[in-house]
């Protein structure tokens, strides 16, 4: 829910680089004004800070360095759950010396991994993945989510009133 708009679809945090589709909330690259500001600096933290925790858990947890396009979010989400669940379990039994952890040698922690495809959950239909992949490809749907969520973040800030 944004801006009272509901959304039934998940959004990533990203920069300039990646396209205009509503499955990534950009930064704006030349703000005006108060609301366009305060969004992207607001924006540009939170994604800093996802990119550094995710990085600690693709690093520990292999699986989260597969793609996932196919399987289901309950899955992706419960995988998730799980690696974040064991990551506080090992901190809070082994203290933040934790952290410094590194892979046993010889194992990789590049993205260029050769691993087999993973089947999770039960196949959509072939129209259902089509329709799917074309909406979340819609450049409108983007402008309208990231318009939602700059009036979102700056009427969380108390901003109202001061445009």
């Amino acid at each position: 829910m944004a801006n009272g708009t509901q959304y039934n679809r998940a959004y990533y945090l990203a920069d300039g680089i990646y396209p205009r589709w509503p499955v990534f909330v950009k930064t704006i690259r030349q703000p005006v004004g108060p609301k366009q500001f305060y969004f992207a600096a607001k924006q540009e933290s939170a994604r800093k800070n996802v990119e550094r925790a995710f990085g600690v858990l693709q690093a520990r947890w292999a699986i989260l360095r597969c793609p996932i396009r196919q399987w289901h979010e309950n899955d992706v989400a419960s995988i998730m759950y799980a690696c974040i669940i064991l990551h506080n379990m090992i901190i809070d039994d082994e203290g933040y010396s934790a952290e410094n952890w590194a892979p046993e040698e010889g194992a990789s922690t590049s993205h260029g991994i050769a691993t087999a495809p993973l089947q999770m959950g039960v196949p959509r239909s072939n129209a259902y993945l089509i329709q799917r992949f074309a909406d979340m490809r819609r450049e409108t749907s983007h402008t309208t989510l990231q318009a939602d969520m700059i009036e979102e973040v700056w009427n969380r800030r108390g901003g109202r009133g001061r445009a």
